[in-house]
């Protein structure tokens, strides 16, 4: 007997996706290559309810003249670990909120999802070339 069949979990919209944690500091070296990994990603399937878990990977040329501040992409990343919101959307999301912060058109953006009923899914957004 399977209990939790049919069994939703609760979750919220990308409303509580919190761009406003983002924060930069000035950087003068447009041509170097940066990349900031994580495996601690995670969101919310809107389909099933359950949890998404992914390696995050993004990579950009500082062309703006700013980088990410790591603590505070850790607690932006983490706004959407209760979000209902697919997986190709959660990179476009992230590549889109990324990109308007940093002013850069080298930006690239990398999920690479656990795999979840047989399936492995990688999405990219954007391009560092």
């Amino acid at each position: 007997m399977a209990k939790a069949e049919g069994h939703k979990f609760e979750y919220g919209s990308e409303e509580l996706i919190d761009p406003s944690y983002l924060e930069t500091f000035p950087f003068d070296s447009p041509e170097q290559y940066i990349v900031t990994e994580t495996d601690e990603f995670s969101a919310v399937c809107p389909f099933s309810g359950l949890p998404d878990y992914a390696y995050l990977k993004i990579e950009y040329y500082p062309e703006g003249g700013k980088c990410v501040e790591l603590k505070s992409l850790k607690y932006y990343i983490v706004s959407f670990r209760n979000v209902g919101i697919y997986q190709e959307a959660v990179t476009k999301r992230i590549h889109g909120d990324l990109k308007t912060l940093l002013d850069t058109s080298k930006l690239q953006v990398t999920t690479i999802y656990n795999t979840r009923g047989g399936f492995d899914t990688t999405c990219t957004e954007g391009s560092i070339n």
